[in-house]
């Protein structure tokens, strides 16, 4: 297997709003997580027509509240993901911690704080900091009261709030992504772009204005952050699903191509190209949609050129089947986006398939297409973890999982891919955002706390944290479990 590069990023990845907890402490506002309830319905609860926003705590848990309570606990967890040998760490920072309304004018000092006090206590163990500056958390206010992404509006408190952090942290952090799984609004703009039904969600117009305005709020951020300093890499963040023909039937190749340029290419050619894709002009026609339905200002498309991103983040942990002629296939769960069961792959507890090829063939198709640097910010297996007698948890699931993916990502190197770094998700079990719970787990640190609240919040190694501190002490070079 060919050698990972000497500086390779090797790390962990999180979420703000699915770990920190202390939703409403130190000045922190409502964010579009803290509305959304626990539980195995939680999308479809979303996406329902009388859902408002409302919390009713009398009728649903609210696991985001709480979190992990990485807000008291970080500290501990730094020092965990020190212990494994991390390089890197990508976290969030919660929007509403710096702006709680998202419409101030002055931000929240002691959100600030917080984040200058996690973000030196990654350096204090050489640990480089990975910040996505919106990782579907951005103050309820702006979903309520603006209606989401759709009002231009946001750009400019987008505006604010990257300057804002980038002044702050710019000294102390080198890499950032602007949106989390921007493309995610294809299949669930209510994560991304807060919109529910009520609000514009079942009206892909808004959708697409959506996206627009946070490619224009992405190219601002990225010329505040090269300002600052030229040398900052400021990436975009992707859901990227391989995704196959069922066969070799012309139809459903063609359906095939469709379904990449429209979801895992859309998004990613404006920010890194700097302009829209020769395939959109038949893609608004398709959804009923001209450019002049659309809210667009003349410096617009000046911005998103002269401002591109440096590198495309993703997230990878599944791939997905095309089929249009037939009608009779199975069909399987996935990240967001489920499609028809492939025949080849075995599928993990949440039904999601196992795909470690796919993300080879999904750095070559990223790389080959924009010529930037990759950076994998999300791959990891959710599952149930069980803990043994004497205490230990053996996620020996978990270890192939990763030994799979990571060699597939020495392939891809060796095919001449640039891939700066890895993150794997949930390095720290933490509350799912598709579902809320915690029995989903990816972390290499279990976390006692149960679906229904009920634990200690103790921390624990899995056998998977000793393996994957071996890995990073060789560099990739040992995978081997044992």
């Amino acid at each position: 297997m060919s050698k990972f590069p000497e500086n390779f990023l090797w790390g962990g990845a999180t979420a703000a709003n699915q770990l920190e907890g202390a939703f409403d402490r130190d000045g922190k506002g409502l964010s579009v997580a803290d509305a959304m309830p626990g539980g195995k319905e939680r999308l479809a609860i979303l996406a329902s027509d009388d859902f408002d926003w409302s919390i009713d705590e009398s009728k649903y848990t609210y696991p985001n509240h709480r979190g992990i309570d990485h807000y008291d606990r970080f500290k501990e967890d730094i020092a965990l993901f020190a212990e494994m040998g991390f390089k890197c760490y990508r976290f969030s920072i919660a929007w509403s911690r710096i702006f709680p309304q998202g419409d101030e004018m002055e931000p929240n000092e002691a959100g600030l704080k917080f984040y200058d006090e996690l973000i030196d206590e990654c350096l204090k163990y050489n640990i480089e900091p990975v910040i996505t500056i919106s990782h579907y958390e951005m103050p309820l206010n702006l979903a309520t009261t603006y209606g989401g992404w759709k009002n231009r509006q946001l750009i400019d408190f987008y505006e604010r709030y990257a300057n804002t952090v980038l002044t702050r942290f710019h000294s102390k952090v080198k890499y950032w992504m602007t949106f989390n799984e921007i493309n995610s609004s294809f299949h669930a703009p209510v994560l991304s772009q807060g919109l529910i039904n009520k609000t514009g969600a079942k009206d892909f117009k808004s959708i697409i204005q959506g996206w627009h305005n946070q490619f224009v709020a992405s190219a601002k951020a990225v010329k505040i952050g090269h300002e600052l300093n030229p040398d900052l890499q400021i990436g975009c963040m992707i859901i990227y699903a391989t995704t196959y023909s069922m066969d070799s039937n012309p139809i459903n190749q063609m359906a095939t191509i469709k379904q990449n340029q429209e979801f895992n290419f859309y998004c990613a050619d404006v920010q890194v190209r700097g302009k829209y894709s020769a395939f959109t002009n038949r893609f608004f026609k398709e959804h009923g949609i001209t450019w002049a339905d659309l809210e667009i200002e003349d410096q617009d498309f000046a911005l998103i050129k002269e401002h591109t991103v440096d590198y495309v983040g993703f997230s990878y942990y599944m791939s997905a089947v095309v089929d249009i002629v037939s009608e009779d296939n199975a069909q399987v769960a996935g990240n967001l986006l489920g499609g028809v069961k492939n025949p080849f792959l075995e599928a993990s507890d949440w039904g999601w398939q196992i795909d470690p090829e796919g993300m080879r063939i999904a750095l070559n198709e990223i790389y080959n297409r924009y010529q930037v640097p990759c950076f994998i910010v999300e791959n990891g297996l959710g599952a149930y973890d069980k803990i043994e007698a004497d205490g230990s948890i053996v996620d020996d699931y978990r270890i192939d999982y990763l030994q799979r993916h990571i060699a597939a990502m020495a392939e891809a190197i060796e095919d001449g891919v640039d891939l700066i770094g890895y993150t794997p998700w949930g390095c720290i079990d933490l509350v799912s955002a598709s579902t809320g719970e915690m029995s989903k787990r990816y972390g290499f640190v279990y976390v006692d706390l149960d679906d229904e609240g009920q634990g200690t919040l103790d921390r624990s190694k899995k056998k998977s944290f000793d393996w994957y501190q071996k890995v990073i002490a060789t560099n990739g070079d040992d995978l081997s479990n044992n």
